[in-house]
């Protein structure tokens, strides 16, 4: 009966959502049967509109667990409650139909319904992206945004221990690939059996919209190449974010640099991120104007930004396209020792963009932010990079998102900041502590430029003190520091074009 209970809860849950219509009803019951490898359903009489999908799923998987179908660990758990999901699903093709059926309404419309669709699936898993940290900061730049991610489950010994087991697969060859479409996944692979794509045509390609899993920012999209390519920034490059733009103007759309270190996590596969939200550097003052010969036509200047950002605007794209390509094989090639700037050594090249496109005000908009990628003896892991006095609160790369303005921090933190509070509060050295000896050299830094700490405000400070070390982070990755001797440097820059 308790079986039969939740997957009628389930199925009510398809239904309301609008996953699939009621006449599907006794088909879905039937799929999940299969599924929790059961042959008897009892039809109760009890509402089954009311309970919440992390509750129901909850239920499934530790009946699936006593019934020995699965482990108990999170990476089958989320295997298993996938191809629940998957029970409720319509074909791609359905979710295309509608899609564009949205879209003749309006590019919002569409955009609108598939969000909601890629959470009720359980795609995007509301109930764990709640649980992100989340809070905005003040600084010179403007209000930057931070979040810690909770969202993404961490990695269970024995799923390390299975997956060592198993041969590694080549099939989809990334998690970008289009085949992952309805994927049941593997250890060590995620389950897409609820993924469903919605193909769109960029740049005369094959390309692919869907949503992050992860999402950091309202309806954080990914726009993925059909082919399993490696990424490139070129001319190209920003055809295809503007093609996405006239597609879809209320989103904006931008691409990690195409080198290590400044570039994103998955540079194998050509792809992009956008969305509908507005980041702080969108809303960054210009703070220079400047006029670039052949190209007086084209507003353009420099941003008020940690980061060093070309803007560019204009009514026709085509002439941004030819002015971020001269911008972009302008920068390639430039070498100021005096910055210590060097397009490459020893034969590797360390100078590229990342770009980001935009419609405001009926005008077509691209920043360009200038990113170098090499290593010293005293900053292995990048000059332009986070600096080892920040490595305690961000030492990866620093990607488009953050560029934008919005720090993306590990989850180890949570548990860092509750505990920093704790020490402070009670006058403890946080150096005393294996987790916490990391941020004593900085708790002592700042602590002194507050006199009245106390449990009402700690959990503030704490985190407006993180949110500095996020805008001096960003301050490390520009290439032209926001000085006057870094200003003049980023005008000889300005003068080759």
């Amino acid at each position: 009966m308790e079986l039969s209970k939740l997957i009628r809860q389930l199925v009510t849950y398809g239904i309301h959502t609008g996953l699939m219509p009621e006449a599907d009803r006794i088909y879905a019951v039937n799929r999940i049967l299969d599924v929790m490898q059961e042959h008897e359903y009892t039809e109760t009489e009890d509402d089954a509109s009311g309970a919440e999908l992390e509750t129901i799923l909850g239920g499934l998987l530790s009946q699936a667990v006593e019934r020995g179908i699965i482990a108990d660990t999170q990476e089958q758990k989320d295997l298993f409650d996938t191809r629940l999901m998957d029970c409720l699903m319509p074909r791609p093709s359905q979710v295309q139909e509608t899609f564009w059926k949205k879209y003749a309404e309006s590019p919002q419309t569409a955009t609108e319904y598939y969000y909601k669709f890629s959470q009720d699936s359980d795609y995007i898993r509301r109930y764990r992206i709640k649980k992100d940290l989340k809070w905005k900061v003040d600084s010179v730049y403007g209000e930057i945004d931070i979040t810690i991610n909770l969202s993404k489950p961490e990695k269970d010994p024995r799923d390390i221990a299975a997956a060592r087991q198993k041969k590694a697969g080549s099939y989809p060859k990334c998690l970008l690939c289009k085949e992952n479409e309805g994927y049941a996944g593997r250890i060590g692979h995620p389950a897409r059996n609820n993924h469903r794509i919605i193909p769109i045509t960029i740049n005369q390609a094959a390309w692919g919209l869907q949503y992050s899993p992860y999402v950091y920012y309202n309806e954080h999209c990914i726009v993925f190449n059909g082919e399993h390519t490696p990424m490139k920034i070129d001319r190209d490059t920003f055809i295809k974010l503007f093609d996405f733009v006239r597609l879809f103007p209320h989103y904006f759309l931008g691409s990690n640099a195409d080198l290590p270190i400044v570039g994103g996590s998955i540079l194998s596969h050509d792809h992009f991120q956008g969305g509908h939200y507005t980041f702080a550097m969108a809303k960054a003052a210009m703070e220079k104007e400047i006029v670039i010969p052949g190209f007086e036509d084209v507003q353009a200047g420099i941003l008020k930004w940690p980061l060093s950002v070309i803007r560019i605007r204009h009514r026709d794209s085509s002439r941004l396209v030819e002015l971020a390509a001269h911008i972009l094989e302008a920068w390639r090639g430039y070498t100021d020792e005096d910055a210590f700037i060097f397009a490459c050594t020893d034969g590797e090249p360390h100078n590229t963009i990342t770009p980001i496109a935009r419609m405001r005000d009926g005008l077509f908009e691209l920043d360009l932010t200038l990113r170098n990628n090499i290593t010293t003896d005293e900053h292995p892991l990048g000059v332009f990079h986070p600096h080892a006095p920040y490595h305690h609160i961000k030492k990866e790369n620093i990607g488009l998102i953050e560029v934008m303005g919005l720090a993306v921090l590990p989850s180890r933190l949570k548990k860092e900041m509750e505990l920093l509070g704790e020490y402070i509060l009670e006058g403890r050295d946080p150096a005393s502590d294996p987790d916490l000896e990391k941020h004593a050299a900085w708790v002592r830094e700042f602590l002194p430029a507050y006199t009245d700490i106390n449990e009402d405000n700690i959990e503030e400070i704490i985190r407006k003190e993180v949110g500095k070390v996020f805008v001096g982070v960003l301050e490390d990755a520009g290439v032209f520091k926001c000085t006057a001797e870094g200003r003049r440097a980023f005008d000889r820059f300005l003068e080759i074009l």
